[in-house]
């Protein structure tokens, strides 16, 4: 009931993103994916297979005569697929090696994708990448073992908790986004819906879950706000990763490239928060438990004792995840001659540092409001959720 009453108020505050059409070049047709992953778009598509590579026919220096300095490495295997309408038949296709490292070189054995692309007058394949999701399988299937054995039943709410915040990103917040949606709002929408729906399933409705919760739905209002403010304060615009400007051309139509990053702050600041909230409500719960006769003051005092030890490593964890998700970017920075004050006003870098300090500020915020809440209830009301 819940969910469906965000998903109904979704679509009512949802603004359409401006529409803008392109004069396009009739020489131009995108190539779409047809079949299991994608539509078909005219007389052009293309079609994703797994295959293996049976044989390496030859290996070389892929020279563009157009550009002398352009110099890759290509491969040149025969595969024989595994699924598709060529199950089982065999077929010699090219693999561009995109580094140096000879280890990135195909061996006989390995499980690759092979992309069938038809331009509506030929037909080509080529090798895009490895398959690797068998490994990732079996990863994921260790992982949830090893959570259901820590953590027992607790440990499967928790996942079903995951499962639902996936539900929610795949078949909620991505699609309206696609739609035209304003992505801010539609993030918004989609983090309390995540927040109330999987805290609960994770740890079970008790009255420590629903403060927990308040203090969530309050700290995601508080983040929204300081975002908006301090992304058009600083002009950022959401062009700080090729991945966001080729979203613009992946057939979807404009989408709000600065709402995209606002939206992305949230659901980022929402993976750490329930973690803050839900131990903050825990502790002053359990101290609580422990002495009933600790007054609001004791109770407010104790909690943040354990609460300032709690934010000072996540706020580190915070910007070392940050950090190494753009690891790449940093060395690239470090190796220029351009001086630090410019990197830092980059907006590829900006974008990275105001998405940390708005999370780590969001929870510094979370835990002097999750304990001065949860103090106050439950040295008011001290027989609630027992």
């Amino acid at each position: 009931m819940l969910l469906a009453g965000l998903f109904i108020m979704s679509s009512v505050i949802s603004v359409r993103a401006q529409e803008t059409n392109f004069d396009q070049d009739s020489n131009f047709d995108q190539i779409s994916v047809p079949g299991e992953l994608g539509l078909e778009k005219g007389d052009s598509y293309s079609n994703y297979y797994k295959a293996r590579v049976v044989e390496i026919i030859g290996s070389g220096k892929n020279l563009d005569p157009s550009d002398p300095s352009f110099d890759q490495y290509r491969q040149e295997v025969l595969v024989t697929f595994l699924d598709g309408p060529e199950k089982g038949s065999s077929r010699t296709v090219s693999y561009d090696i995109k580094s140096s490292d000879p280890n990135e070189r195909l061996e006989v054995g390995e499980k690759v994708y092979v992309v069938k692309v038809f331009d509506g007058i030929s037909t080509s394949y080529y090798v895009p990448d490895r398959y690797r999701l068998d490994t990732i399988y079996w990863l994921a299937g260790i992982f949830f073992l090893i959570v259901i054995a820590a953590a027992r039943f607790k440990g499967f709410g928790a996942l079903l908790g995951l499962v639902f915040s996936f539900f929610v990103i795949i078949k909620f917040i991505l699609p309206r986004i696609l739609a035209g949606d304003n992505p801010l709002l539609v993030c918004l929408v989609g983090a309390l819906a995540i927040a109330i729906v999987s805290i609960y399933i994770a740890h079970g409705f008790k009255a420590r879950t629903t403060l927990a919760v308040i203090s969530t739905v309050i700290i995601i209002g508080f983040t929204t706000a300081l975002d908006y403010f301090v992304v058009h304060f600083t002009k950022l615009f959401g062009i700080g990763s090729e991945e966001a400007v080729y979203a613009q051309f992946g057939g979807a139509g404009i989408i709000n490239l600065r709402g995209l990053l606002l939206g992305g702050i949230i659901i980022g600041v929402l993976g750490v928060l329930d973690d803050i909230t839900t131990a903050q409500a825990a502790v002053v719960d359990e101290l609580r438990l422990a002495n009933p006769s600790l007054s609001f003051k004791e109770l407010y005092r104790r909690g943040t004792s354990v609460g300032r030890e709690h934010i000072v490593s996540l706020i580190n964890t915070l910007v070392l995840a940050y950090v190494g998700a753009s690891f790449p970017l940093v060395l690239l920075f470090r190796q220029s001659e351009q001086p630090i004050s410019f990197v830092l006003n980059s907006h590829l870098v900006a974008e990275e540092i105001v998405r940390s300090l708005i999370g780590s500020t969001a929870l510094i915020m979370a835990v002097p409001l999750t304990t001065a809440l949860s103090a106050y209830i439950f040295s008011r009301y001290k027989s609630w959720g027992r």
